[in-house]
């Protein structure tokens, strides 16, 4: 992206003044699939981060992975590491027949606050299986003992699964691959669009049969294993019938209805903090009712521990 193009998605009002910007680039689209909306750069190729989770998650179906529930739904997210996700990624290894060594994960520390002070004071440090990337590995590695593939290197761009994967963002974003990176995590990373990603979340809250519905509906049916207690993104799903969430690392989030209103976007400075913020906006305008997250329309800004101001849509975003 070049920054002349780029576009002005939040401030961060402190005091009464406007004392950061977020500038990045937004579509979103109408329920006939139209765009509604355009902002900054939206042919420029990002790299989707955990936005990409769902189309992961697709490609191990694709390729024969057993998965459902909150196992497809974990394989679709973020978790934040509680003992429930834990749970599940191991019984997920356990059906490859591996056990928690094969991850190939970095070792994390859990999101999840409560989780993380209690086995931080019983001396637990971090571990591969509370990384919040812990589900798509486990679901990896079952998709290839399933499909007979190798499970040495299949976080590598030219394994038979992230072949697949690298084919399944290209069809369900409509668009090719624009680089190919190596995701926080360790797993092959597959660049496209901000046009591409609101794409392929339509297309998936669309889905009606096939494994892309069955995708939508583990996220919606079990959103706390797409992230966790509080997290925004099962929030979202929780709280909004129908709606499929994914945000993701760099400032990264794909949303849409289940009517196929959807919007997505990247924030150039890679904070995420406004990313719920200004989709929320976009959704009202394009006529979701959001009343049931009202709270999270607005991100507060904190003096002395109390609000002062807040993080809020920008002037591309509510002057449209």
């Amino acid at each position: 992206m070049s920054d002349p193009v780029l576009a002005e998605l939040a401030v961060v009002v402190r005091s009464g003044l406007v004392e950061s910007r977020h500038l990045g680039s937004l579509v979103a689209l109408a329920a006939d699939g139209s765009v509604a909306l355009e902002l900054g750069d939206p042919d420029a190729v990002v790299l989707p981060r955990s936005t990409t989770k769902p189309l992961q998650a697709l490609a191990c179906l694709e390729a024969g992975a057993p998965l459902a529930g909150p196992a497809l739904a974990i394989a679709a997210g973020s978790h934040t590491g509680e003992d429930r996700h834990v749970d599940v990624v191991r019984a997920v290894l356990a059906e490859a027949g591996l056990d928690e060594s094969a991850l190939r994960c970095p070792p994390d520390l859990p999101e999840d606050e409560e989780t993380r002070l209690r086995l931080l004071r019983a001396g637990e440090g971090p571990s591969r299986v509370r990384m919040n990337c812990s589900g798509k590995h486990a679901a990896m590695l079952l998709a290839c003992a399933v499909a007979g593939w190798p499970t040495e290197g299949h976080l590598q761009a030219d394994h038979p699964l992230q072949r697949l994967v690298h084919d399944v963002v290209a069809r369900e974003t409509g668009r090719p691959v624009g680089h190919t990176a190596v995701d926080g995590c360790g797993a092959a990373l597959f660049g496209t669009t901000v046009r591409g990603l609101a794409t392929a979340f339509r297309s998936l809250a669309l889905a009606a049969d096939g494994p892309a519905a069955r995708v939508a509906t583990a996220m919606r049916t079990h959103p706390e294993f797409v992230g966790g207690r509080g997290h925004v993104n099962s929030r979202l799903m929780a709280e909004l019938p129908g709606v499929v969430a994914k945000g993701g690392a760099e400032g990264v989030i794909g949303v849409a209805g289940p009517d196929g209103r959807a919007v997505a976007m990247k924030v150039v400075d890679g904070s995420p903090r406004a990313t719920t913020v200004v989709a929320l906006a976009v959704l009202r305008g394009l006529g979701v009712d959001t009343s049931p997250v009202a709270d999270l329309e607005t991100v507060p800004v904190l003096g002395g521990g109390v609000p002062v101001g807040e993080v809020r849509p920008g002037a591309a975003v509510v002057g449209r």
